[in-house]
């Protein structure tokens, strides 16, 4: 009888996450947030820039950007 031979599945490569640093700019005494925020969510729910949108990962809301030419 021959033995079933188990594959090991492919190791996947670990991605670094964006540092909650990289959210907020700091200056003097004032404290500036880089991304918009979501206006269904309120302050605090920031929303991911991608290439064509910018989305709010809670409540799922998109917004579209233009295409310049």
């Amino acid at each position: 009888m021959a033995k079933d031979k188990k594959k090991k599945p492919a190791e996947k490569a670990k991605k670094e996450g964006k540092k909650l640093s990289a959210l907020y700019e700091i200056s003097g005494d004032s404290i500036t947030r880089k991304n918009k925020t979501c206006p269904k969510c309120g302050p605090g729910m920031f929303m991911g820039k991608h290439k064509d949108r910018v989305v709010c990962g809670s409540c799922q809301y998109v917004e579209y950007t233009k295409k310049e030419e």
